[in-house]
């Protein structure tokens, strides 16, 4: 045991030395033996400051009394998916609170971020069906979304509760009251808010609440718009500054919907997160959505993947968006494999706002521009602020605020780097230094991806290789007799494009950072360009000078795709009551597709190429067919702490993440992380010099398709390896039967440079001929520096 304190010591002292000053107090989060409590304290929160009033050296007699000090240093009390607290101690009070008896963990608290009219359409979710997911599940009606984000704006149409019947008997959450929003903000939809801020608030000190609301209330609209892609009612019409006009609709439109606001203008702590998870999880709700992210640690220091995992033992299916951290390798977050880590394509509907040149040349671009228009015609005078700004070069081409010279900008169009300050405010600096336009270009981090805002003035973005054109021509113009001239040309609203679905270029990609064999992300669901509800308060480009107002906005990020599964999770969990969480994973990953509108694997935003399973995993979600997958992959907390063993954590890292005293020793250690029975399957092969590797997979179905069906594989090896499976056919006598197989992969080593890796991908499929069940496998061979 003591080994195991020493790791969590160096974990919080390697915490506290990112501070210029190691001994301020930060936030930790506790793990305490919950039945551990001493009959004398009526309630754990009074045992955990007796906890507390240990720290004080003047407190050295044992509490007489159930009562607690007149002012507790605790920030949150931890009893449905974690048992604990979370509160400010200094690194070495941290230490002192870990050496007492029933404490398990000490955790430090991180910070995280936040990362529609069409979709249903594009993913076949149709209204006039006479059969389906939306039919078969009555539009999810009875199942309860909890939306873990920025809040809610209760009183728009998306979250109406017309027709709806009563709330679910087994709910037990309850509407919060706080600034402008009272019990009565709630309905028959939107059935609980509550808000989490003391974690905010123990680090920042107290809000503002001329800028924040202390209460559900969104101030931000990434929570409402993310409600409203997962469970937005049907409404018409519906458009963001007349873009994307049509019916606003989410995927579970009758699924009642849960906020629970922990992310402020500073951004989202961790002890309000597993706050939120606490309380959605006692309320009783059957999903819940996380559209936060952006910190990969160990699962027993990683918060999201704690609470998530005390949820999905209750039988809560967890969504949480990859990261827009792409297009880069190794970018995926929130990658426990008990989560459902969704990324982003785009769908077949986009804006295109494209520049032309004075040279004659047109440059394609999109935007959602709905204010005053250029000049038809006319071309305006055309600069690189990076060329032209004051100051230093690197401020001014990326347009931050005060980085521009109105002398040089009025009455321009002007070309803008992207990075640092938000594309939208880029273009706030443009209209306020007195340029009539901005070009958007993206660096080559960004490729050529583009996502369409709702800009300030007349503005387009376009890709990296577009900008250095752009840049060429303005060099040479300059140089010339032509100064350079441009003007931009907006073409609305554009269906049916092909190709689509496109990996967008920012949805984070793999291979998972903390298990490598565990494939992720997942999937990906549409998650660019997407429209949805938006507060009335808000203007739809963020920016604080604008003043327009429109009950929807379009936004794009991992943050869109991630609500787009939750919804689907609900409509089967109301299609199939008894399925556990895996088992709704598994019949979204097995059942997606790879080929995009033109028959043709789909392609990677970022560089036009083919995409991969670390950019997408098992592909693109399929919510029809995932309804009646034939086989499920199922997972139980008991495999998970399996898996936990064999990913060499230790029966105290375990017992945090899990609440149970797992027994890593025998028949567990001896398999792999690998042998989850998870519906991806990825080899790590470490090369050490050897010729011929091998590993293999053991896997178990159940039939929940038809009785008394064979199923036989199919194997699609890739380039270098030999898969085999046995049996090559599984039969089923019955519904709820489970069968196992064993996949062998074996490959060669290749030539690689000291450090570097190779990926091969393939997949096995089981068909009965009715139903098709996919499973990708990954070969990554890496070789050690």
């Amino acid at each position: 045991m003591a080994t195991v304190f020493l790791l969590f010591f160096l974990s919080i002292l390697s915490f506290s030395s990112a501070s210029s000053t190691n001994d301020l107090p930060r936030t930790f989060i506790v793990k305490v033996q919950h039945d551990a409590k001493p009959s004398i304290f009526t309630l754990h929160k009074h045992w955990y400051d007796s906890f507390l009033s240990s720290l004080s050296s003047s407190s050295n007699k044992t509490p007489s009394s159930s009562s607690p000090p007149a002012e507790s240093r605790i920030i949150h009390t931890y009893d449905t998916v974690f048992h604990g607290f979370s509160v400010k101690l200094s690194p070495t009070e941290a230490l002192k609170i870990q050496a007492l008896p029933h404490v398990i963990a000490v955790i430090p608290e991180r910070l995280r971020h936040v990362q529609t009219t069409r979709s249903p359409e594009f993913l076949g979710l149709k209204t006039t069906d006479s059969a389906g997911l939306l039919k078969e599940s009555d539009f999810g009606s009875d199942l309860v979304i909890g939306v873990i984000d920025t809040g809610i704006w209760p009183e728009r149409q998306s979250f109406n509760d017309r027709d709806l019947g009563p709330v679910p008997a087994k709910w037990k959450g309850t509407c919060v009251s706080g600034k402008d929003f009272s019990p009565a903000s709630c309905n028959r939809k939107l059935i609980g808010a509550r808000f989490f801020c003391n974690g905010y608030e123990a680090t920042n000190g107290k809000m503002n609440e001329s800028t924040e609301y202390r209460s559900p209330r969104d101030s931000d609209g990434h929570g409402t718009h993310t409600a409203s892609i997962a469970a937005g009612r049907y409404v018409f019409p519906a458009s963001t500054l007349g873009y994307a006009k049509g019916i606003a609709a989410g995927m579970a439109p009758k699924a009642r919907l849960a906020t629970y606001k922990v992310c402020w203008n500073a951004g989202c702590y961790d002890s309000d997160i597993l706050a939120a998870f606490d309380a959605a999880v006692n309320d009783g709700v059957d999903v819940i959505s996380l559209s936060v992210g952006g910190v990969v640690v160990p699962y027993y220091l990683d918060a999201i993947a704690i609470g998530s995992f005390g949820a999905v033992d209750r039988g809560v299916f967890v969504s949480a968006s990859a990261g827009n951290g792409g297009p880069g390798g190794l970018t995926v977050t929130n990658v426990a494999p008990w989560v459902a880590t969704i990324g982003a394509g785009t769908i077949d509907r986009d804006f295109p706002a494209d520049v032309k040149l004075g040279n004659g040349k047109v440059i394609p671009g999109v935007s959602v521009y709905g204010g005053p228009g250029l000049a038809p015609g006319k071309m305006y005078p055309l600069i690189y602020a990076g060329s032209e700004g004051t100051g230093d070069g690197y401020s001014s081409s990326l347009c931050l605020e005060g980085s521009l010279d109105p002398k040089l900008v009025k009455g321009k169009i002007v070309l803008c780097d992207r990075g640092i300050n938000s594309r939208a405010a880029k273009g706030d600096v443009v209209k306020k230094t007195g340029g009539v336009g901005m070009i958007l270009a993206n660096g080559v981090f960004d490729g050529e991806g583009l996502v369409a805002d709702c800009h300030v003035l007349p503005a387009t973005a376009v890709g990296a290789s577009a900008g250095d054109e752009i840049r060429r021509y303005i060099s040479v113009a300059s140089k010339s007799n032509s100064p350079p001239t441009a003007t931009i040309v907006f073409k609305g609203t554009r269906l049916g494009v092909r190709p689509a679905p496109v990996v967008a270029s920012f949805s984070a990609r793999g291979p998972n950072p903390v298990s490598p064999e565990i494939l992720k992300p997942d999937v990906i669901a549409p998650g660019l360009n997407i429209l949805a509800a938006w507060p009335d308060k808000i203007g739809p480009s963020g920016v604080p000078t604008d003043n327009r107002r429109t009950e929807f906005n379009i936004l794009s990020g991992t943050s869109m795709a991630c609500p787009h599964v939750s919804g689907l999770a609900a409509l089967l969990k109301a299609a199939h009551p008894d399925w556990s969480p895996a088992a709704i994973k598994s019949a979204l990953m097995t059942t997606a597709y790879t080929v995009d509108n033109r028959g043709e694997t789909m392609l990677d935003e970022s560089t036009g190429n083919t995409s991969t399973v670390m950019d997408f995993g098992a592909g693109h979600v399929h919510p029809q067919k995932a309804i009646d997958p034939g086989l499920i992959y199922d997972i139980s907390t008991f495999d998970y702490v399996d898996f936990l063993c064999n990913s060499n954590y230790t029966v105290n890292n375990i017992q945090v993440v899990t609440r149970k005293t797992a027994d890593c020793s025998g028949a567990k250690r001896a398999g792999h992380a690998g042998n989850l029975n998870y519906p991806s399957m990825s080899a790590v092969f470490q090369q050490y010099g050897k010729h011929k590797m091998s590993t293999h997979f053991i896997r178990t179905v159940t039939n929940v398709g038809d009785p008394n069906s064979v199923y036989k594989v199919t194997i699609k090896p890739a380039s270098g390896t030999l898969v085999t499976v046995q049996p090559e056919k599984l039969v089923f006598r019955r519904v709820g039967q489970k069968l196992s197989f064993l996949v062998r992969v074996e490959t060669t080593a290749v030539k690689l440079s000291p450090g570097g890796s190779s990926l091969k991908s393939g997949s096995i499929v089981w068909s009965d001929g009715k139903h098709t069940v996919t499973s990708p496998i990954v070969a990554t061979m890496q070789q050690p520096l």
